[in-house]
């Protein structure tokens, strides 16, 4: 093994629209030894609907989609970031959730475009990246499969292509436990799709998952990052810190290293064996895992709700032929009941309602007179 991984700083929004901070975010990540620091290009209603419901955070409960919509900024905001980014010789990626978010970070040149778990079936912004990518520039792009099934993988990389793509590993849920991370399946979806494959880790120890996914091949490694874990961003209390950053790059390195030294097969036995010393064999199995594609214990419950489906933007009476703007795809998320999949964005639209729905409603089948 000769290749570099490539370990990616998730900033996210953790810089709550401060420029500065966001600077001392990128900072942190590069000396601690990122090759690329991610943001998360948010307009809220690109995400979720305003009656999705509540999260707590650590002042007070909120709106979610208030929360997103606190998180905006102008795509000014996000060009300076890459920017001060590539005058470190550091990498600049950034998921966009929406169509408007796109095309804004495209029109900026990000290094890699990043679709996020709960994206990988938004339909309409893959088909968007994938024109894009096979029409302007093959712009590397970075797929994450949390709360996924193999169905879905298949489908998103089916629309994107897998020139120039990355696909991460990944469990939805905050903070993911180790064992449950079944980290065999980087080689299981790396040999089914060829393409580069790692690991996005949203579990809270900074070596474990990190240096096992190196023992399986793994091209890219993602982890939150953040200046304190008790500061309100939604993902600081998952993130690493930057000592704890620094950390795992080290110990990514020495894993890389161990992989040179004795060879793919050996050096995955090595890894293995350094981190059952300390850990316990049985853990280090557990975190493994068969290498099956299966939802996690952890994330069973939000397959359909963080990832998207078809809602009602408005509510609306029985018998409204329904328009391309009364419905969006978006995550359900906290309160509100799923809708149909993206796939029927198109087909829904001119169909007549059979009855009366309200603003928010996941879209049915049953909602109208014909559906075929």
């Amino acid at each position: 093994m000769n290749r570099k991984t490539v370990i990616v700083a998730e900033i996210g929004t953790s810089h709550s629209g401060n420029f500065e901070k966001a600077v001392k975010l990128m900072d942190t990540a590069i000396e601690a030894g990122a090759d690329a620091v991610k943001f998360q290009w948010v307009y809220a209603d690109e995400i979720l609907h305003p009656d999705t419901g509540y999260v707590n955070l650590p002042g007070g409960k909120v709106r979610l989609y208030d929360r997103f919509k606190e998180l905006e900024v102008e795509p000014e905001f996000f060009k300076k970031c890459l920017d001060y980014a590539h005058s470190k010789n550091t990498a600049f990626m950034c998921s966009p959730f929406g169509l408007k978010s796109l095309k804004e970070l495209l029109e900026i040149n990000p290094d890699y475009i990043k679709i996020a778990s709960p994206e990988l079936n938004h339909i309409p912004l893959l088909k968007s990246l994938a024109d894009y990518r096979r029409n302007v520039k093959c712009i590397p792009a970075v797929i994450s499969s949390g709360v996924s099934k193999i169905e879905d993988i298949e489908k998103a990389v089916s629309i994107l292509g897998t020139q120039n793509l990355t696909l991460l590993h990944c469990i939805t849920f905050y903070p993911a436990p180790e064992e449950q991370y079944n980290l065999k399946l980087i080689k299981t979806l790396s040999d089914r799709f060829k393409i580069d494959t790692g690991v996005s880790d949203h579990s809270l120890d900074p070596v474990l998952v990190p240096c096992l996914s190196v023992s399986q091949g793994a091209a890219m490694i993602e982890k939150h990052i953040t200046l304190s874990r008790l500061t309100d961003g939604l993902d600081d209390p998952v993130a690493l810190t930057g000592e704890q950053f620094a950390l795992m790059c080290h110990t990514v390195h020495q894993s890389e290293a161990v992989m040179r030294h004795y060879g793919t097969a050996l050096g995955e036995k090595e890894i293995i064996r350094q981190l059952s010393e300390e850990h316990g064999l049985e853990r280090i199995t557990a975190i493994l895992g068969d290498g099956i594609k299966k939802l996690a214990p952890a994330e069973e419950a939000n397959y359909g709700r963080t990832n998207r489906s078809l809602h009602y933007l408005n509510s609306l009476k029985k018998g409204h032929v329904i328009r391309a703007e009364d419905i969006a795809v978006l995550r359900t998320e906290k309160v509100l009941t799923p809708g149909i999949h993206p796939d029927f964005l198109e087909k829904v639209t001119g169909l007549k309602l059979s009855q009366d729905v309200t603003g928010g409603d996941g879209v049915q089948k049953e909602h109208f007179e014909f559906f075929q």
